[in-house]
């Protein structure tokens, strides 16, 4: 059975910084591109960043370019997202999720194209 496990969130003043943290287990981690989707109140979920399988890849959403950044350690089965200048508008769930080994990373990315996810981690920026 798949499990992944986001981990991480916060609240945070504007300008802070968060390392959220994303355990999969279940199945053979590095086989998998990875993805971080979020879910602002009253939005559709969204990409945020995703990863190769070797993690030799990563693409970024616009609004989080320069300020966020993907990484995995596939020795722990471990997914990260650093973040740092965090912004009021970054305020969401953050989503961790696992594509399919035959999945080509790219941008954009659709939610549809990933098959296991967490249950979410809680980000909230504010003043």
């Amino acid at each position: 059975q798949v499990q992944v496990v986001e981990s991480g969130g916060g609240l945070v003043q504007p300008g802070g910084s968060l390392r959220l943290s994303c355990l999969v287990s279940g199945l053979r981690f590095d086989d998998h591109p990875m993805g971080w989707f979020r879910q602002a109140p009253g939005k559709e979920r969204e990409g945020v960043s995703c990863i190769s399988a070797s993690g030799h890849s990563v693409y970024d959403g616009v609004s989080v370019k320069g300020r966020f950044a993907i990484s995995r350690d596939n020795t722990q089965n471990m997914l990260y997202l650093h973040m740092n200048d965090l912004k009021p508008d970054d305020t969401a769930i953050y989503y961790c999720a696992v594509a399919s080994p035959g999945y080509g990373v790219g941008w954009p990315v659709d939610p549809e194209d990933f098959d296991h996810w967490g249950q979410g981690t809680q980000v909230n920026v504010t003043s």
